[in-house]
């Protein structure tokens, strides 16, 4: 099979977009794969945000509504969701049919669900690839992960807003707090605004909890009630969304966010293959100019022909 380009995907619609989506697991490893997906990179157009928060917080929801608030403003959206993973057949246990409603017929917006596997960080391996596709085609990406509790730092290295979601009379501020989730978020979202005192109260432990964190000199961290459901706080949700997307904008941030997280995609992926031994020893080798997807493999090669290279001598 032929790896598509990345034109010829934009120009596809939604089945052409399944397809190269498909294409990350079937040709992993392979240069035409690597080379696709830096040409993305390059060509990244659209504004990544992604929601993260434990179980039951509501992020579904507020998923929906943010999709419904992007089309109605003309803006097409491609949406990533991070579902558990089946024990019996590795794949997504829910599902994005179960969890987002979306018109079939509506050609601006694609959604598509992932398992996690064994992944503790609430992505799954294939979500950062899934995102550079989708941000070159839309306007908006939207990433929702598993939904795992403490563990979900990862989405960091994926998009470009983390919007952190707690829900009241959990005591989600505290936990976050301890598990040093609260240096992730870029916007705090306290769901089911409805409950009143008790989410107020929970805002309230928020914004003490963030005072206990440096990091976030240049960007207050605004804490917004929602209560997606009824679409109260949605107006402030979205105004904080495109300040945060202005703030990027100054100074080179964005580009040094990315730069950032694209090292961290090469370093997790010889990690995951080679160890920490292997990590150490790609710090040597010359990957060249090429895109992190280039880079990781040129790397991976190198270190899989001193593998092998070991054992048959």
């Amino acid at each position: 099979m032929t790896l598509p380009t990345l034109s010829d995907i934009a120009a596809g619609g939604k089945r052409a977009l399944s397809q190269a989506l498909a294409a990350i697991e079937t040709h992993a490893g392979e240069p035409a794969l690597a080379a696709l997906l830096d040409e993305a990179c390059r060509a990244a157009r659209g504004h990544v945000l992604g929601l993260t928060g434990p179980p039951g917080v509501g992020k579904s929801t507020l998923t929906n509504t943010l999709i419904k608030h992007w089309r109605g403003s003309g803006e097409t959206v491609g949406v990533i969701a991070v579902d558990p993973s089946s024990k019996r057949t590795g794949g997504a246990l829910l599902g994005d049919r179960a969890r987002i409603v979306t018109d079939p017929e509506d050609k601006g917006i694609f959604v598509r669900s992932m398992a996690a596997r064994d992944r503790l960080g609430g992505l799954s391996d294939q979500t950062v690839a899934a995102m550079v596709m989708m941000r070159a085609i839309y306007d908006r990406v939207l990433i929702e992960s598993v939904g795992i509790g403490q563990s979900e730092t990862d989405i960091a290295f994926a998009v470009d807003t983390v919007v952190l979601c707690i829900q009241p009379g959990s005591g989600d501020s505290l936990q976050f707090m301890k598990a040093g989730a609260m240096e992730v978020p870029d916007i705090v979202a306290v769901t089911k605004a409805d409950m009143g005192a008790p989410a107020q109260r929970a805002a309230n432990d928020v914004k003490g909890a963030l005072t206990l964190y440096t990091g976030h000199e240049d960007w207050p961290v605004p804490v917004v009630l929602v209560a997606a459901g009824r679409g109260d706080g949605l107006g402030e949700l979205t105004e904080a969304i495109e300040r945060h997307r202005a703030h990027l904008a100054v100074g080179g941030r964005l580009a040094q966010r990315r730069g950032a997280q694209e090292a961290a995609w090469v370093e997790e992926g010889i990690r995951a293959h080679f160890g920490a031994a292997g990590l150490k020893a790609a710090s040597a080798i010359d990957a060249g100019t090429a895109g992190p997807f280039g880079r990781e493999l040129a790397i991976a090669r190198v270190l899989a022909s001193r593998l092998e290279g070991g054992k048959t001598g």
